[in-house]
């Protein structure tokens, strides 16, 4: 409660409150759990037996890096080993590459902008994988190009070309992709 404001025109000076508070907060009602054990109290709703809590599992500490060979090498090492794994990575990559040269291989580039690309180039890759017997379709082999749909002939005929599309990407929206399929099948036979 505030103090009592003194009167305007100053006839009198307030006098100060010297009563004692009799206000009560929460925080002087409560007590502590040491001040409860202490007066050998127990809190209200407490078990008459000690309950005991199982304590969690400590986790298993880490090996230290040099225990479990992980860590760091020097320059050269990691040169050294680097360029062992490119070459394993070159002579996998080389095996797989021997393919019948009769076999039409399809290269879909699709921008990674909006997924509206993604679900258009898988839809043709599925269409044209199940409708011609043979036929390599590959998705994005380099980075694709902003607003990009383009399917074309790998070292050959471009089917379809659409560049530096803007938002909506109405032209490719506009496309009735089931079409696209048949004259692309058309076209490879």
């Amino acid at each position: 409660m505030p103090p009592k404001k003194s009167k305007a025109d100053g006839e009198g000076k307030a006098k100060p409150l010297t009563t004692a508070s009799s206000r009560v907060t929460r925080s002087m009602d409560r007590r502590t759990r040491s001040e409860t054990q202490q007066n050998g109290a127990k809190p209200a709703g407490s078990a008459t037996t000690p309950v005991k809590v199982a304590s969690p599992k400590k986790a298993k500490r880490k090996k230290p890096a040099i225990e479990t060979g992980k860590a760091k090498k020097g320059k050269q090492e990691d040169e050294a080993v680097g360029e062992v794994e490119k070459e394993e990575e070159e002579e996998e990559e080389a095996e797989p590459e021997v393919e019948d040269p009769t076999k039409a291989k399809i290269v879909i580039e699709y921008c990674k902008q909006c997924n509206a690309f993604k679900t258009r180039a898988i839809q043709v890759k599925e269409g044209l994988e199940g409708a011609v017997p043979g036929v390599m379709v590959t998705l994005n082999p380099e980075k694709p190009r902003r607003g990009c749909f383009e399917i074309r002939e790998e070292g050959g005929e471009t089917f379809i070309s659409l560049l530096e599309m803007k938002r909506p990407f109405a032209p490719m929206k506009a496309l009735d992709m089931e079409e696209v399929i048949e004259d692309i099948i058309k076209k490879i036979k």
